[in-house]
């Protein structure tokens, strides 16, 4: 079975114009990222470092989850979880916010599922950003209408 570290040895996966995750099996799964995808992901990573103190944003962090190597595009890690954590690869617990932003080939479930995987791997919000640039919050309790996290963070980008 595939692990992290061999996807980062293997330099024939490096450099493609894709995101790489790995499943519970090993198997690499790969996202193709459009040009909008990398300006919402740019965004949300500027306003959050403007948003919030007392820790950093990540972009394409990895993430062991239940379900192999999740890479949320954005995530907002405390300056507790990076003492705690430096930058192990990947990251055994998810950061504090973890920021998915919809590509047109992901589906719901997919996306669904990424929410519960790091929601139960620490993740304290995580966050959608659909293709209009619509940004909805979940945390354990379900759907929020705004961040708890960073209540400033508006709702469309």
């Amino acid at each position: 079975m595939l692990q992290w570290a061999d996807v980062l040895k293997d330099k024939s996966l490096q450099n493609l114009p894709y995101k790489i995750e790995l499943d519970a099996k090993g198997r690499i799964v790969m996202t193709p990222a459009s040009n909008q995808h990398a300006r919402y992901q740019t965004e949300i990573a500027v306003r959050l470092t403007h948003l919030l103190r007392g820790g950093k944003v990540l972009t394409e962090c990895s993430v062991q989850t239940l379900d192999g190597v999740k890479v949320p595009d954005v995530a907002w890690a405390s300056n507790a979880f990076l003492k705690k954590y430096h930058y192990e690869t990947p990251y055994p617990a998810a950061p504090e916010i973890c920021v998915q932003v919809v590509s047109p080939s992901n589906r719901r479930a997919e996306m669904d599922e990424k929410i519960t995987f790091y929601l139960a791997k620490g993740a304290r919000e995580v966050w959608l950003c659909n293709e209009k640039g619509s940004v909805t919050f979940a945390d354990h309790s379900g759907t929020l209408k705004k961040s708890k996290l960073v209540p400033r963070f508006p709702s469309k980008i």
